[in-house]
C-alpha cells in the first residue's frame, strides 16, 4: 500500500510514520509536510534513509503539489494542521487557511486520483464541553475556539465529499494525545520539560478542567485499525476511556513522578472559552477490536523517560520563539 502523510513530521504524524514502517515493512509512505514552528525533521531522523519512506517539503494548500502527490497513492491520512488553541485565539486566521482550506485543497486531489480511501484525523474538541456523560458520533458539534471550529468544518467538509462525490472517507476524533515528539507548548511535554528545568509549570483556572488522554501509540494503532477495518463515510472517537482526570490531578501526578514539590505549580489567568470537560464514547472503536494497550501513569512512565533521554531535541525548541512567547504570556498573567 501507498501512502500519503499530511504533518507527517509533527507529533502524532511521525509517530504514525514510525508505526506504520515498523509494522508494515512493505508499505511505501510519502510525508507531505510544510515544516511550521511545530514540523520537526529530528522526529524522523532514524528512518529519513529508509527506502520505503519519502518526504516532501511543502504545503497542503499548494494544489499543484497535492496533486501530484496523490497520483501515486492508495490512501491519504491528513494529519496536518494548526493545533493550539492559544495560538487559534490569537490568529484565527493561519488556522483557518491549514485546517479548512488546506483539507479541501486535498480532497479535490483526493476526488480527482480516486484514491481508496482518505482518512481526515479530528479531534474531541469538535464536539465541545461535556458536564456529564461522553459525545458519541453522531452528536452535534460545539466548537469553543477557533482552531476547534476550524477542525468541526473541516470534518464537515470531508464528510460532504463522501456524501456527494462518493468519496471513501472515514473519519476519526481523539481524545488529548501525549507522548514523544510532542511539541512542548501542549501541557504534558511542557510541563515535563519545565520541571527537568526547575521551572514553575502554569495551570489555568486552578485546574479545574477535565480531559481524557490516550497514548499516542495508542491512537496510532486505533487510525491503522480503521484504515483496515473501518466503515466508509463513518466517524470513529479514539479515546482511553480509562484516563479521565483534572488538570491539577494530572500535573501533581507529574510532579510525584519527577519528584518535585507543589511549589512549582503556578496558577495563571484562565484563556477564553475554556471547554470545562472533554469526554468521548468510544464503544464504536471498541466494537472494531481496539483496546488502549497504556493507562494514564504507564503512558506517563513512558513519556517522562523519553523526554529525560531526548533533552537535546526539547531544549533545542524551547531556545527558540516558543519560549520568548511564553514566557510573555505567562509574565501578563
Amino acid at each position: 500500500m501507498k501512502l500519503l502523510i499530511t504533518g507527517g513530521a509533527g507529533f502524532i504524524g511521525s509517530n504514525f510514520i514510525h508505526y506504520i514502517l515498523e509494522k508494515y515493512p512493505d508499505y511505501q509512505i510519502i510525508n507531505l509536510d510544510k515544516l511550521t514552528y511545530a514540523g520537526n525533521l529530528d522526529n524522523l531522523k532514524d528512518i529519513e534513509k529508509d527506502p520505503h519512506y519519502r518526504f516532501v517539503k511543502g504545503d497542503i494548500c499548494d494544489k499543484a503539489i497535492v496533486e501530484e502527490l496523490m497520483k501515486d497513492v492508495d490512501v491519504a491520512v491528513h494529519f496536518a494542521a494548526e493545533s493550539h488553541v492559544d495560538r487559534s485565539i490569537l490568529n484565527p486566521e493561519d488556522f483557518l487557511k491549514t485546517n479548512v482550506f488546506g483539507t479541501y485543497t486535498l480532497l479535490e486531489a483526493a476526488k480527482n486520483c480516486e484514491i481508496k480511501k482518505f482518512v481526515q484525523i479530528g479531534t474531541d474538541e469538535e464536539y465541545g464541553s461535556i458536564r456529564e456523560g461522553s459525545f458519541r458520533e453522531d452528536d452535534p458539534l460545539e466548537p469553543s475556539s477557533p482552531y476547534s471550529s476550524s477542525k468541526a468544518a473541516a470534518t464537515l467538509l470531508v464528510l460532504s465529499y463522501y456524501k456527494t462525490y462518493h468519496l471513501p472517507v472515514i473519519v476519526t476524533r481523539s481524545s488529548n494525545n501525549f507522548g514523544p515528539y510532542q511539541y512542548p507548548e501542549k501541557v504534558i511535554p511542557l510541563f515535563i520539560t519545565n520541571l527537568l528545568e526547575n521551572r514553575e509549570v502554569p495551570v489555568y483556572s486552578y485546574g479545574l478542567n477535565r480531559r481524557d488522554w490516550i497514548y499516542v501509540l495508542d491512537n496510532c494503532e486505533a487510525i491503522d485499525l480503521v484504515l483496515q477495518q473501518g466503515k466508509e463515510g463513518e466517524i470513529y472517537n479514539i479515546g482511553a476511556s480509562i484516563n479521565e482526570i483534572s488538570n491539577i490531578e494530572l500535573t501533581r501526578l507529574i510532579l510525584e513522578m519527577l519528584g518535585k514539590p507543589a511549589s512549582f505549580i503556578k496558577f495563571v489567568k484562565d484563556r477564553p472559552g475554556h471547554d470545562f470537560r472533554y469526554a468521548l464514547n468510544c464503544e464504536k472503536i471498541h466494537n472494531l477490536g481496539f483496546s488502549p494497550a497504556h493507562n494514564l501513569k504507564q503512558g506517563l512512565e513512558k513519556t517522562i523517560k523519553w523526554y529525560q533521554n531526548n533533552e537535546e531535541w526539547w531544549r533545542k525548541i524551547k531556545s527558540g520563539e516558543y519560549l520568548k512567547y511564553y514566557k510573555k504570556q505567562y509574565e501578563k498573567s
